[in-house]
């Protein structure tokens, strides 16, 4: 017998939520904003929008379907199946922070909050969450396939990011490396920096634009397209000395070319779309290789 299908709802911590569990009561809390000029009303608004919006989500699953839960904390342990349609109910960085852990499966995004959110990459309105998920369980409907970038180690570790990759140390101080590329005759650069960022055309419209900007365009690189198998790479404030060069500061990196980078620091570490808690660790010697993941996220249009 076949099991019915499966509907995963992905959501988040609200900021109320957060607040009354700091404070202890509602009240607590309220007197907590209010002696900083601040209404909790607006926060409660806001939790009353995200709740409902998955409620109603949560009400268009087929009674005689399978549904799950789980908060962006737990993503880490949580389980996902292969036959699982993924509904995020949230903001747009929460699809990236869901992105790493899938492989292929499809991802409905819900904007919880039009007033507050873009929606990128959460898209639809909760009231059209029935029809995209069933959609989605008969293989219809069309499905953008975005880019991701991955990273490994030479001891096997692997980190996946929808956006982008930060390389460095943790309290974003002076990492210290050695940077070269797959192809380029084995040459590298030793250098010292505030660490080096890989992003994809989706992280293009957040930290690696900002990085890009900052330079006066990237210098001339064209930021890609979410669905292109493309990414640019930063290295953040190199500094020049005897030891340490500034040659390799900015790139391209195609369908199959690799950033390499060999640790010359006692601990760096490699972290996706912003969970810093979920680093790759690197101690002194090992190599890591960025590039264009395997997998791709498969976001519902």
């Amino acid at each position: 017998m076949s099991l019915a299908p499966r509907v995963v709802l992905v959501h988040r911590t609200t900021e109320y939520e957060e607040l009354v569990a700091r404070h202890g009561t509602h009240g607590q809390a309220a007197f907590f904003l209010r002696s900083r000029g601040r209404d909790i009303e607006d926060v409660a608004e806001r939790h009353r929008r995200e709740r409902g919006a998955l409620a109603e989500v949560a009400s268009s699953v087929p009674l005689t379907w399978r549904q799950g839960r789980v908060e962006r904390g737990d993503l880490d342990r949580f389980l996902f199946a292969p036959e699982d349609v993924v509904v995020v109910v949230g903001q747009d960085g929460l699809v990236a922070n869901v992105a790493k852990y899938l492989d292929g499966q499809p991802v409905v995004g819900i904007n919880a909050d039009p007033r507050r959110n873009p929606g990128v990459l959460v898209r639809h309105r909760p009231g059209e969450a029935g029809k995209l998920i069933a959609a989605s369980v008969r293989g219809g409907g069309g499905v953008d396939e975005l880019t991701m970038v991955e990273a490994v180690a030479d001891d096997t570790q692997r980190l996946v990011a929808l956006n982008e990759i930060y390389l460095g140390t943790a309290g974003h101080q002076t990492a210290r490396y050695r940077l070269g590329l797959d192809g380029d005759r084995g040459a590298v650069e030793p250098q010292a920096s505030s660490g080096v960022l890989v992003g994809t055309g989706t992280g293009a419209s957040g930290w690696i634009r900002s990085v890009w900007q900052e330079r006066g365009g990237g210098g001339g690189l064209e930021l890609p397209s979410a669905t292109e198998a493309r990414l640019l790479w930063f290295v953040r404030e190199a500094w020049p000395s005897p030891a340490t060069g500034t040659s390799m500061v900015a790139g391209v990196l195609g369908g199959s070319g690799r950033l390499s980078l060999t640790v010359e620091s006692d601990r760096l570490i490699a972290f996706g779309d912003g969970m810093e808690r979920d680093a790759v660790e690197l101690t002194w010697g090992q190599t890591v290789r960025v590039g264009v993941a395997r997998v791709r996220l498969r976001l519902v249009g």
